[in-house]
Order: structure tokens, then C-alpha cells, then sequence
């Protein structure tokens, strides 16, 4: 089997295309592994520079133009816009919660109900995010409610 990387500009989509005689379980298992691979973000905190995976985050929240990633105890700035960070974590464990915030699921303790039709959702780190009752059906649909 050949293996063949080739390095292309940061304005071109990374893709991986694999060429084979057959599509058999070899194959699948292959493109399961690359599919479960935890992209990494770049995440700013005064003049350091952090390499966090999306499995490690708790949310992301949108504030005065900008956006925060929130972790178990620390708080990180990206130079991402929300909706790209939306369409990163796709497939992921993480969902639209409100207008201004995307919550990892897997980092949610317990959910309960709240005032007019929102959900507020307990973190693991005790943290409490509000989910909009927009959202509240796409939290069911995903806890299989």
C-alpha cells in the first residue's frame, strides 16, 4: 500500500482521499479512526497560545464580538466566528444551546427545566448554561427524549 502526503495552502480545504480496489472492513476501519480524530482549536490567554481538543471543551459562548471557549477551570479567546465553530463540531457531541452559545453535551451533568420553556443545563464543573427553547427540542433529540 502506497501512503502519499501532500502539503497545500491554508486557503484550500484539507481532504483525504483514499484509492483502493475494493471498499472492504480494512477500509472502513480506516476511515472510522480518521473520522473519529478530536480536531484541535488554537485558544488565547494573555500572550500564550493553547492547543485544546473539542472533547476537553465545555462550551463556547459569543460576547461583545467576541468568542470564548470555556473549559473545565479555564477560559480561552478564538479567532473563530460562532457559526464556524458550529460547523467544526458537526458530527461532534456539541450543539447550538442559544443565539450565543454552543454546549459540548458529554460535559452536561443534569438538565432541568426552566422558565418560560428553557432548559438549564448543570456542567460537570458545576457551571450553569441557560439553553434557549428554541434549542430545548434539539437537547431532547439528542439525550433520545
Amino acid at each position: 500500500m502506497k501512503v502519499s502526503i501532500e502539503e497545500i495552502g491554508k486557503e484550500q480545504e484539507e481532504e483525504i482521499v483514499i484509492r483502493c480496489h475494493e471498499v472492504n472492513n480494512k477500509i472502513y476501519e480506516i476511515v472510522n479512526k480518521l473520522k473519529l480524530e478530536d480536531p484541535i482549536l488554537l485558544g488565547y490567554q494573555n500572550d500564550s497560545i493553547h492547543r485544546l481538543k473539542i472533547s476537553d471543551i465545555y462550551y463556547f459562548e459569543a460576547v461583545d464580538g467576541k468568542v470564548f471557549i470555556y473549559c473545565k477551570d479555564e477560559v480561552f479567546e478564538v479567532k473563530h466566528k460562532l457559526y464556524e465553530l458550529e460547523e467544526l463540531c458537526k458530527g461532534k457531541e456539541c450543539f447550538r444551546a442559544s443565539k450565543s452559545t454552543i454546549l459540548n453535551i458529554a460535559k452536561i451533568s443534569f438538565v432541568q427545566p426552566s422558565l418560560s420553556g428553557r432548559f438549564v443545563a448543570v456542567l460537570d464543573n458545576g457551571e450553569r448554561v441557560v439553553i434557549s427553547r428554541q434549542y430545548v427540542p434539539v437537547l431532547k433529540n439528542m439525550l433520545g427524549l
